[in-house]
């Protein structure tokens, strides 16, 4: 008899959510994405039981377009690189369960459209109409390249927030992927130029000083992004720009 394991998902719909098992036969090389989609094929739980088929994001399933997040085993990560193998040295049942820190929309399915928002608060593009004649653009060194490279990287995903203990119902935190990102676009020399536009959201409410410095960020991001060094960078920067406006608003009186 070939081996197999449990699959108990989390899933439901917003106020209906309930644990649901499936067993499933071992295969080599399986990741958490290959397991939904055997599921897929036929959906039928450890009851025996037809149900539903499991709804889930997946997309680029090479862990850079960030839709396949969740929590397998209570941990934030994404599906596609998670090896059914490498969680069974816990036990045969593996556990699935959509994030906690988005609006539910269906099983492992949640709404991250508030990420992207805050990436228009903060201004997350460089504006280039207009910015440069005609020749190559400014340069910018290697070692700077290298940094904006990896933070670059970032998917979108929403591990950061949801391992984020400042990310809740009471809290207006923007949280630190958009932090990242600002600090990125900042360092480009024709980003540069609108680095107020960036800052000042960050200065009010739901910005820089909401983080409570847990570093949970850095530990679950699955791109290894430096975060609390953007934020340390960008809280520097935000002291800075509050300076400038408050001596441009004197001059302005004068």
């Amino acid at each position: 008899m070939s081996e197999t394991y449990i699959l108990k998902i989390y899933r439901g719909t917003p106020g209906n959510q309930y644990w649901e098992a499936f067993e499933l036969p071992l295969r080599e090389g399986e990741n958490v994405i290959s397991a939904l989609m055997e599921i897929q094929k036929n959906p039928i739980n450890n009851q025996g039981k037809r149900v539903e088929p499991v709804a889930w994001e997946q997309g680029c399933l090479e862990e850079v377009c960030g839709s396949c997040s969740m929590l397998v085993n209570g941990y934030p990560r994404q599906a596609c690189t998670a090896l059914i193998k490498s969680y069974l040295l816990e036990g045969q049942t593996i556990k699935l369960a959509p994030f906690t820190k988005f609006p539910l929309v269906r099983d492992l399915v949640v709404d991250r459209s508030s990420m992207f928002e805050s990436l228009k608060e903060v201004h997350g593009w460089i504006e280039t109409e207009g910015s440069q004649g005609e020749g190559f653009g400014p340069r910018i060194s290697q070692e700077k390249q290298e940094v904006m490279h990896v933070l670059a990287t970032c998917m979108t995903c929403g591990c950061c927030l949801e391992g984020c203990p400042q990310i809740s119902a009471k809290s207006k935190f923007i949280g630190p992927a958009t932090v990242s990102q600002a600090r990125l676009f900042n360092m480009h020399p024709t980003g540069k130029l609108e680095q107020g536009l960036r800052l000042r959201p960050l200065m009010g409410e739901g910005g820089i000083g909401e983080c409570g410095n847990a570093q949970n960020c850095v530990e679950v991001c699955p791109k290894d992004i430096p975060l609390t060094d953007s934020i340390a960078e960008i809280s520097r920067d935000t002291t800075l720009q509050a300076f400038r406006d408050l001596f441009s608003f004197k001059d302005k009186e004068e």
